[in-house]
């Protein structure tokens, strides 16, 4: 029972036959305590639980928790690799206590462990205690026997915990074992402690009081306990040797970058197979959490980390990228206790191959340029300022970088030049920014982009976070607060609310800090990695710097990533269906319905809709995973994925891929893809293509030249909309008394006998009006100036059967003049004057037409010397425009 994957399970098992609940990891990322850069200690996630804050279903609790130290006060970067024990990524056994079981049990279940279970012999051990803790002191002589000198006491911080400046706190106990005299150094408390004899792998924290103040301390009414034991340390131990990196794990990961990079360790170089190892580890977890490399925050500790690793595989040896060859031995080492390694071991891989050929790059050009800078200073000169800042800005080369290069050589770098530079060069970012156009509305985000920095997106990974307010606007000027009943604008430091860009809509949800309730009613996005949110004040007062607890509406993002990921399965599909000129015109992603805008020259028919939404859906019942990886723009394009319209992308892109390709589909270049569909998105998306539930077309419509447009829904959406159709088509059917199946030809059916009937009735009315029958009761005929002349006012005649009506009267005077008025059932009227061909040169049906039109209203009239029409909205002058014509026609008009 020595290998660390055994260690930690012992461990966990352990404690849940005490009657503590398991609990996974939490991230790296801390969810609760913004303050943080990462997880740090195994407490973090529990730190709301200890203060009160939040409350959970059990009151014991055990965890292998990841952590991080390589950022902030928590800093190990620089000794890693060096030391036997130091770490940048480190796993914290731990079992907690929320005022359940106290001191004796603790100590209890800590004793029985490392004796029983793990074996350790009680004469290797002793324990030290906080100075005055005499109840601690007593319950070692009980439970473990030991003697005086075995319990050592400290009285300084080293044995006493604190939350903050108020908060938790209470002594510690750590527990030590002698690993030989062949080790320098001595026990606790002695001057020689810093050696690596008496290794301390076990601290106990008596949490039992809470600090209000400076000087005054009460005791809390229900003690806890917190404890942490580093597995690597524990690992160490039981395997018998005096350094981490010398445990099964670690050696797994060093032999597998002996053979990437061709060479065995050697006693000069062994460092650097540690650095790797670990910051492997660190790396790959980072990434696997949801941070990506980048120039601040996060993706700035997460970079240093990897092109720290990435140097020494250049110094030993390694011309080509090796990182990312190492991520499969990683997997198989670690995915089984953290199988968020397996989920995101392509993105690792991606990100790591990425990093280190852009690296590679920086590292050739900046190094050839700083040797030629540095080729004449001495040991104990420094490089200038400006020549460090033309480095770190125009060729990418980091300024912890150049100090590093140059440290070797005993140079150092004028930091204070450099600041200098970097300073002339915001303030010129600053006048190019409010220099023109509607840019210069926007100044007021250049300067809180610049003074707090870029808000850290979370919400690929979570829908709830906490953050710290560093910015609040009111009326578009910054304000300390919003007090209640107000609106305004607030940024962040970090947020897993999405910023409306890409198509997407932004997110929204609560805000919560102290006593204070906010709504947020939207999120957009500014200078790229802004994210300002839209909140309203309902209670309390939301002030700069409070800390906040953010909650995104999880219905309202389920529903977007669903409806974001279908966007991207359609995509596709129209290419296939309707070929590769389909392009993406413009697209919108809400929580109701998707709209996607592509390119294509007519109307899709009916068939090519069900197709496309055959197609789309046939892949998402295929329910992969949609993967994300990161990658270069140009190498993303070049691999085949897809940019989308209106999307601005940086240096690197997330490349989402989704599902299997359709089995009679080649891709054009004439091979197979690897998916479905590959697109450039910096979106959220459905975890499984599955999760989308359903694709469903509700409408195709034109946008404009060239440029077509379906809409979709998603999941319940689509099921609601399905529903409510079918509805409509049962009650159909019970109007037709038909089945649903037959309602398309009893329909159809009926539509036709009402066309006939229309037709039928629409001759019945001609053959009425030519009968006679008119609203003056005559039949109509008479002789105008020696030509006979028809002239009827008929109702209940459609205006486009005016025409045939006056070519029947033509046909039946033989020789003459017809004229009928229509009045619709809106009271307005037609006129049509038909004149036939015998009488053409003496009478214009077109001027006949204007004489009549004049008296229902109309202006003009139109059509040829034999037939014409006009129209107007007084149908009341029917009569009034007959007589008109008739006394046309008697003038010779």
């Amino acid at each position: 029972m020595s290998g660390v994957n055994e260690i930690r399970s012992t461990f966990l098992d352990y404690f849940a036959r005490g009657g503590h609940t398991v609990l996974p990891s939490s991230p790296l990322v801390p969810r609760n305590d913004p303050t943080l850069m990462f997880t740090n200690a195994g407490m973090v996630p529990f730190k709301n639980v200890f203060t009160g804050i939040e409350k959970r279903p059990y009151s014991r609790a055990t965890t292998a928790q990841k952590c991080v130290r390589a950022g902030g006060k928590h800093n190990d970067l620089d000794n890693v690799g060096y030391t036997a024990r130091h770490h940048t990524f480190f796993e914290m056994l731990g079992n907690f206590s929320f005022g359940d079981y106290f001191k004796p049990q603790a100590i209890e279940l800590a004793w029985t462990l490392i004796t029983r279970e793990f074996g350790l012999s009680k004469d290797r051990l002793l324990v030290t205690v906080y100075a005055d803790d005499d109840e601690a002191a007593d319950l070692w002589r009980k439970i473990a026997g030991f003697s005086d000198d075995k319990i050592i006491r400290i009285g300084t911080s080293d044995n006493f915990w604190q939350m903050g400046d108020t908060g938790p706190c209470g002594p510690c106990s750590e527990i030590f074992i002698d690993q030989g005299p062949s080790l320098r150094g001595g026990p606790p408390g002695s001057p020689d402690e810093d050696g690596d004899r008496f290794l301390e792998f076990w601290n106990l924290v008596f949490m039992q009081y809470e600090q209000v103040e400076p000087g005054n301390r009460l005791a809390l009414p229900h003690p806890s306990i917190d404890t942490g034991m580093g597995l690597e340390r524990i690992a160490a131990i039981l395997q018998g040797v005096t350094s981490n990196y010398e445990t099964d794990l670690f050696r797994a990961l060093i032999d597998a970058v002996s053979h990437a990079v061709g060479r065995p360790p050697e006693p000069g170089n062994v460092a650097s197979y540690r650095v790797i190892a670990d910051h492997l580890r660190a790396s790959a977890f980072l990434v696997a959490d949801g941070v990506l490399p980048g120039n601040e925050g996060r993706g700035y500790v997460l970079r240093r980390i990897m092109r720290r690793a990435m140097r020494h595989a250049e110094l030993l040896g390694s011309r080509e990228p090796v990182m990312f060859r190492l991520v499969p031995t990683l997997v198989r080492e670690m995915g089984a206790a953290y199988p968020e390694l397996i989920r995101a071991e392509g993105l690792i891989a991606e990100t790591l191959r990425l990093e280190e050929t852009r690296f590679r790059r920086t590292l050739e050009r900046g190094l050839a340029i700083l040797d030629a800078e540095s080729r004449d200073l001495g040991p104990g000169q420094n490089l200038s300022g400006e020549t460090a800042f033309t480095l770190y800005d125009t060729y990418g080369f980091p300024l912890d970088l150049t100090q590093d290069a140059l440290k070797a050589r005993g140079i150092g770098v004028d930091t204070d030049a450099f600041g200098q530079a970097m300073e002339r060069q915001r303030k010129a970012a600053r006048a190019a920014w409010s220099g023109s156009g509607e840019a210069a509305t926007e100044t007021v985000w250049y300067g809180i982009r610049e003074r707090v920095g870029a808000t850290e997106f979370l919400g690929y990974e979570t829908e709830t976070a906490e953050g710290i307010v560093t910015a609040l606007l009111r009326d578009g000027a910054e304000v300390p607060a919003l007090e209640a009943g107000e609106t305004g604008l607030a940024i962040l430091n970090q947020t897993p609310f999405y910023g409306e860009s890409g198509g997407q809509v932004g997110d929204t949800g609560r805000l919560a800090a102290g006593g204070c309730k906010v709504r947020v009613t939207a999120t957009e996005k500014k200078l790229g990695d802004v994210l300002v949110h839209h909140v309203t004040v309902e209670e309390g007062r939301l002030g700069t710097g409070q800390a906040a607890e953010l909650v995104v509406d999880p219905t309202r993002r389920r529903a977007i990533r669903a409806n974001h990921s279908a966007t991207h399965l359609l995509h596709e599909a129209l290419r296939q269906v309707l070929g590769d000129h389909v392009a993406q015109k413009g697209s919108l992603v809400s929580p109701e319905r998707l709209r996607f805008d592509f390119s294509h020259p007519k109307p899709m028919e009916p068939a090519e809709i069900r197709a496309v939404e055959d197609i789309a859906n046939a892949v998402l019942l295929q329910n992969e995973a949609i993967v994300t990886k990161l990658m270069g723009v140009e190498e993303a394009k070049e691999s085949g994925a897809r940019a989308l319209f209106g999307e601005k992308y940086g240096d690197e892109v997330r490349v989402v891929s989704m599902g299997r390709p359709i089995d009679d589909v080649a891709s054009p270049s004439g091979g197979r893809p690897n998916a479905f569909s590959v697109e450039l998105c910096g979106g959220t998306h459905a975890a499984r293509t599955g999760d989308i539930g359903v694709i469903s077309v509700i409408a195709e419509s034109a946008v404009g030249a060239g440029v077509r447009r379906i809409e979709a829904m998603t999941a319940d959406a689509a099921r609601h909309h399905m529903a409510e159709e079918s509805r409509a088509l049962g009650a159909v059917a019970g109007l037709l008394k038909a089945p649903i199946t037959n309602v398309p030809d009893r329909l159809a059916a009926l539509l036709e006998e009402r066309r006939r009937l229309e037709r039928d009735l629409a001759e019945a009315r001609k053959k009425l009006a030519l009968g006679g029958g008119s609203a003056s009761g005559d039949d109509g005929i008479r002789e105008v100036g020696g030509v006979k002349l028809m002239a009827r006012v008929v109702e209940g005649v459609e205006m486009r059967d005016l025409k045939s009506l006056a070519d029947a009267g033509k046909a039946q005077l033989a020789s003459g003049i017809v004229a009928f008025v229509g009045i619709g059932t809106d009271g307005k009227a037609g006129l049509v004057v038909g004149v036939t061909a015998d009488l053409t040169e003496r009478h214009d049906a077109v001027a006949l037409v204007r004489a009549g039109a004049e008296h229902l209203g109309g202006k003009g009239g139109g059509g040829r010397r034999d037939m014409a029409q006009a129209g107007g909205p007084n149908g009341a002058g029917a009569e009034a425009a007959l007589a008109a014509v008739a006394e046309a026609v008697g003038s010779g008009g």
